[in-house]
């Protein structure tokens, strides 16, 4: 029997920073009455139009609560579904000119939020410390790339 060295304490470390950087996005993102959830969404779409079930895999959440994502964004105005003119069972969901500024007002709380709090490091560690998540969003979009190019 083999036994699977342990990650490095560090890496406990970032998994607990992970969980709670979780809970200071969706602090960012309360004064404008978007979910971390939406905001994900949102950012999803600011890539391009989605049918739900390539919207739900990509957020790994259920169709379900894809559509009721969507609704909540749809009555605010900040996203449109739209007929697919070659499958008729599929609808397209795409940002508005609303939904991309609520995305860029919300991006830009989030990157403030995060700097207010890095701002308790000295100049270089906060630097690294932004320069890390930054790091954390390459090593996601690779990640993505790879479960998208096994399908």
């Amino acid at each position: 029997m083999s036994l699977k060295p342990s990650p490095p304490q560090s890496a406990f470390q970032a998994a607990q920073a992970a969980a709670r950087l979780a809970r200071q996005v969706a602090v960012a993102l309360g004064d404008l009455d978007l979910s971390p959830s939406q905001y994900r969404l949102l950012l999803f779409l600011s890539e391009g139009n989605a049918a739900a079930s390539a919207v739900a895999g990509r957020l790994a959440v259920s169709r379900p609560s894809v559509t009721a994502l969507a609704d909540g964004l749809e009555r605010r105005g900040l996203l449109q579904r739209k007929p697919d003119l070659a499958d008729r069972r599929r609808v397209a969901h795409e940002l508005t000119d609303a939904g991309r500024e609520a995305l860029a007002a919300a991006s830009a709380a989030v990157a403030e939020h995060i700097t207010r709090i890095a701002d308790h490091l000295d100049d270089e560690l906060a630097d690294q410390a932004i320069d890390g998540l930054a790091l954390w969003n390459e090593a996601l979009n690779r990640h993505r790339a790879t479960l998208e190019d096994r399908r």
